[in-house]
């Protein structure tokens, strides 16, 4: 198995060295990391280059689903067949990388995990700690009657895996279409990339053990209501996306 992890990075000079370092700490340090700079303006570039080994290219036009795409066709073009992503806002837990890895053996060609909060941004008030794990269920909840997400020519069922805890092989990720190259204020790439492969293989599914820990500063910024709305279809659209 030749695992690439991908991150893809705007703007991120505060939040990506602590991703990259908590990459660097793995249990299972068999992989490749892949910086995907998608048109940043401050010194993320320069910080992912302080990262021994850490292989860093660029993606001009904006959106998470260009440079999440981006990365994973480079990834696969030099020699990956696994690929996982990660952003430059998160954590991935120590043995993030040996759960997918794990996943993978199951046989899952694609995987998923929980996503809880960082405590490392600044301190969170007890609602916080609980919040963030109760909007992804719900989002989770919501999806499953969505009706873009309800198709006969789905072979399994709706499963929310964000893009930020995310495992697929090369050739299903290939044969599925790979992340749509679009902006997130456009389509939650994730999403539509887990609805392609629905309607190829029934081979995917979440993994207890393969967690990452997410920022909450979009959820101080747009509030309950607004987060919720925001991940249902962007009915709720904030004048700034990209909270920094």
């Amino acid at each position: 198995m030749n695992l690439w992890v991908v991150v893809p990075a705007y703007n991120e000079e505060k939040s990506i060295g602590a991703t990259l370092a908590r990459l660097a700490q793995q249990t299972d340090r068999d992989f490749t990391t892949l910086v995907v700079d998608n048109g940043s303006t401050d010194r993320t570039a320069e910080i992912v280059r302080g990262f021994p080994g850490v292989r860093l290219i660029a993606e001009a036009e904006k959106g998470t689903g260009c440079a999440a795409d981006s990365g994973f066709r480079h990834a696969i073009l030099n020699g990956a067949t696994h690929v996982a992503r990660t952003d430059a806002d998160c954590l991935p837990d120590d043995a993030w990388t040996a759960a997918v890895r794990a996943a993978f053996a199951s046989g899952l060609e694609m995987a998923s995990g929980p996503l809880r909060p960082r405590t490392d941004e600044f301190p969170l008030r007890l609602w916080e700690r609980r919040l963030l794990p109760a909007v992804v269920s719900l989002a989770a909840t919501f999806g499953r009657f969505r009706p873009g997400n309800r198709d006969p020519e789905y072979l399994g069922p709706y499963v929310m895996m964000p893009g930020c805890n995310l495992a697929i092989t090369a050739a299903l990720y290939e044969k599925a279409g790979g992340f749509p190259r679009t902006r997130i204020e456009d389509v939650h790439e994730d999403r539509a990339l887990v609805n392609r492969v629905r309607k190829t293989t029934r081979a995917y599914g979440l993994r207890k053990d393969m967690t990452v820990y997410g920022s909450v500063r979009r959820l101080r910024a747009y509030g309950l209501t607004g987060t919720l709305a925001w991940y249902a279809d962007h009915r709720y659209r904030p004048e700034v996306v990209d909270i920094r």
